[in-house]
């Protein structure tokens, strides 16, 4: 097994920390999105208590009747709020869907620098009311969260802290609460059925609140999966490819997966809530000048966040 750079930081010597441990900080986390793409936090701003609540929640929904989720579902939407059914997203290019159902959390939209109208509305589950408190503390405090991370990545690219600030304020992201639901048939499924099909990430940064199993992987540079643990209460982050583009491949957004569990688990359910940190629709990905020169061309043609969101949600199946 290959050895795979990780590291656990801590984002409170980014956010009360002197020069020195901000320098470190960020100087940690841009090696390891460089290297690997992904590392995890500690002291990142969720309690115990608020992360063992969300997934009472979660599990509270997702033990509700296929009748009553349906409800939920809005296809109109591309998943992007409500409920999204067994059978309706797959990796990208991958033939068979993903072995789970998600609930996705939009943008509470604060002041008017973003009309209300560019995102649609929240849908609020009446069966379990306080899932729908829960999971807008967790939106609230990953975002805020992520926009500490952006500023460790924006002093680590020199550029000014503040860089993504206004990009991502009223952006785009979303809150994903995932069922990886029992596998009671192994041997009916087509042979490529897993719960999570190789991918990257479509936005800046993925927060991903541990899970309830194991299952996560990472591809190496040397081509094995690595499997991802978090200690306890830690967030994983990575890269997405959005940030990718922007840094002309300077950060990596790396390849992951969720692997089907062992015979003797198949029939548990598996939890998992990541966080997906998106900017504005209007944000400009073209490559960072500072990451072109001779050894690394520019890679990517030029294009807005929006429209990249909207070529990948038809490319994994959201989106018509």
């Amino acid at each position: 097994m290959a050895s795979v750079n990780i590291p656990r930081l801590d984002l409170s010597k980014y956010i009360q920390g002197t020069d020195s441990e901000k320098k470190q900080f960020s100087d940690d986390i841009g090696k390891a999105f460089n290297d690997t793409g992904f590392v995890t936090i500690t002291n990142h701003g969720l309690s115990k208590e608020l992360i063992n609540d969300l997934y009472e929640q979660v599990k509270a929904f997702f033990a509700l009747s296929d009748e009553t989720k349906l409800k939920y579902q809005k296809i109109e939407l591309a998943g992007q709020r409500g409920y999204t059914a067994k059978g309706r997203e797959k990796a990208k290019d991958a033939k068979t869907p993903d072995l789970k159902e998600f609930w996705q959390t939009g943008q509470y939209v604060e002041g008017d620098d973003v009309r209300r109208a560019d995102y649609p509305d929240n849908l609020i589950v009446d069966e379990v009311p306080e899932f729908n408190t829960v999971t807008q503390e967790i939106y609230k405090r990953l975002e805020t969260a992520g926009k500490h991370i952006l500023k460790a990545i924006s002093a680590y690219l020199d550029l000014p802290e503040n860089y993504f600030e206004a990009k991502v304020h009223n952006g785009n992201s979303i809150l994903r609460a995932i069922h990886y639901f029992p596998i009671e048939n192994p041997e009916g499924l087509p042979a490529d059925a897993v719960r999570a099909g190789a991918h990257e990430d479509i936005n800046l940064i993925t927060l991903l609140i541990g899970a309830s199993a194991d299952g996560l992987e990472v591809l190496t540079r040397n081509g094995e999966w690595f499997p991802i643990k978090a200690h306890g209460e830690d967030i994983v982050v990575n890269v997405g490819d959005m940030l990718q583009r922007l840094t002309n491949n300077k950060l990596k957004s790396t390849t992951h997966r969720v692997v089907n569990p062992p015979r003797e688990l198949m029939k548990t359910s598996r939890f998992s809530v990541p966080f997906f940190l998106h900017p504005k629709a209007n944000m400009d990905l073209t490559c960072l000048t500072s990451c072109i020169d001779a050894a690394h061309p520019k890679a990517y043609e030029d294009i807005t966040a929006g429209e990249y969101l909207d070529e990948r949600l038809r490319e994994i199946g959201l989106k018509m």
